[in-house]
């Protein structure tokens, strides 16, 4: 049997939240998510902020600068990179603060290889998607800074379990060739399954902890995953197309992060109701008892909800937290 690094019936949050106050955002995570507590992240604070420029700045001797609102590689550690890493700092002090005698699993988020070689631009121009040897030493770079930064979180939430969850919304873009040059006329030619399974297996590892690939995108390609050693995969139920890899993923072992609930208000008068419904849909349709739900599913909302109300965020998370409780009544029945 499987054991999966996160207490059964959890939920939990992709990331983002609304605002820019990372005080209460940490707070709100910690009192609707208890199970499974996430790192917030505030992109509205600007550059920095959002998922290119917080994710290059685990980079290490690879510094990064904004130019012509784009991130590139730069000659040597600016204005930009520094006010990225206070940031994160600072996001990290109010984890401490709020968190350091947590004693469950705790998340952090981080983008992958290839949505960051896909959203950084060379110093010479292009995207480092142009050139797969920049990819591969973008690829090593990010494999040591997020093993430090796991490093950090686990020396200030000693009593923890640290799970990273990496972001790779531009993984299927990539895998398919679609990536578009910085002209939009033409794409950059495809990456191969096994080289992509690589460069995620090179993270995974080096972290030395649990990774949950997070793809909030049509055709997620679970192949790469779970050639990759990952622990589990997060998706969007809305945008699944083929049921047979998901279920033979989850045969095997793959833990399943169900991304449910864009917004709350959205499921009507019932909205956890609504969530659980959806997540016993699928389980039921795999064909799979609906026992072992709880421990192998993480229900969560289909993705950030940076764009959301802080009223409609705090209730999303509300909704998938009491959606959990409703499937584990039902697979103790």
């Amino acid at each position: 049997m499987t054991t999966y690094p996160w207490p059964a019936g959890a939920a939990t949050g992709i990331g983002s939240l609304p605002g820019t106050d990372i005080a209460e955002s940490q707070r709100i995570v910690l009192g609707e998510l208890p199970d499974l507590p996430h790192l917030p992240e505030l992109p509205a604070r600007g550059p920095g902020a959002e998922i290119i420029g917080r994710g290059a700045a685990f980079l290490v001797e690879l510094p990064v600068e904004l130019y012509a609102g784009r991130w590139r590689v730069a000659a040597r550690p600016g204005h930009d990179l520094r006010r990225a890493l206070d940031l994160v700092e600072r996001d990290l002090d109010e984890m401490t603060e709020q968190a350091g005698d947590f004693t469950g699993t705790f998340k952090i988020q981080a983008a992958g290889p290839y949505t960051l070689a896909a959203g950084v631009d060379l110093a010479i121009g292009g995207r480092i998607m142009r050139d797969h040897g920049a990819v591969r030493d973008l690829t090593e770079s990010l494999a040591e800074g997020l093993r430090a930064h796991v490093a950090d979180v686990r020396r200030r939430l000693p009593r923890a379990t640290v799970v990273l969850q990496v972001d790779e919304p531009s993984l299927p873009a990539a895998l398919a060739g679609h990536i578009p040059t910085e002209s939009g006329l033409y794409t950059y030619r495809r990456v191969e399954t096994s080289t992509a399974a690589t460069a995620l297996r090179t993270v995974i590892e080096a972290v030395g902890a649990p990774v949950v690939i997070h793809c909030c995108a049509p055709d997620v390609p679970l192949d790469v995953v779970r050639s990759s050693g990952a622990a589990a995969v997060a998706l969007d139920l809305d945008l699944l197309e083929k049921l047979d890899p998901l279920g033979e993923a989850l045969d095997a072992g793959l833990g399943l992060f169900a991304g449910v609930a864009s917004r709350a208000a959205s499921a009507g008068a019932s909205p956890s109701a609504a969530v659980a419904d959806r997540v016993r849909e699928l389980w039921q349709r795999l064909g799979f008892p609906l026992a072992g739900l709880p421990a192998q599913v993480v229900v969560t909302p289909t993705c950030g909800l940076a764009n959301a109300s802080p009223a409609a965020a705090r209730a999303t998370l509300k909704a998938v937290r009491e959606a959990t409780l409703r499937l584990a009544d039902a697979a103790a029945s």
